[in-house]
């Protein structure tokens, strides 16, 4: 992982009381991370909130949902917050934040972040080759 992203991250990171940001596949594995978390902790987690998000997906049925439509859990602890939504298709952004936190503006510059994000994770549509094989 080259964590080309990460600058990102760390830019979501300016808000007040935010500790941690990581950016993870469906099936756990680590696309970005923030600097101030380790590589190996940024990968523990990454692997954690992919559980999580598996989870809260599987539970959109009891409030009349379906999992396609997950958008965000929150996790409230006694100091602080991890804040998980979806990034893209297969693609989830986790941040962790003190109990300080501004919990409407952290998720309001999430969704900036996953818009941003978005753009950067989807890959342009390639052009059709011709028969020369040069790129059209």
């Amino acid at each position: 992982m080259n964590n080309k992203l990460g600058w990102m991250l760390d830019d979501a990171m300016k808000m007040p009381e935010t500790l941690y940001a990581i950016l993870l596949s469906a099936d756990g594995l680590l696309m970005a991370h923030s600097e101030r978390i380790s590589r190996d902790d940024a990968d523990r987690n990454a692997a954690a909130m992919s559980g999580l998000q598996a989870l809260a997906r599987n539970t959109a049925e009891f409030c009349g949902e379906t999992a396609e439509n997950w958008q965000q859990t929150v996790n409230e602890f006694p100091g602080g917050y991890i804040f998980l939504v979806a990034a893209g298709p297969g693609a989830y952004l986790a941040v962790s934040a003190t109990d300080k936190v501004d919990m409407e503006g952290v998720s309001s510059r999430l969704q900036e972040l996953v818009q941003r994000l978005g753009n950067e994770l989807t890959t342009p549509p390639r052009y059709a080759q011709q028969e020369s094989g040069s790129l059209a």
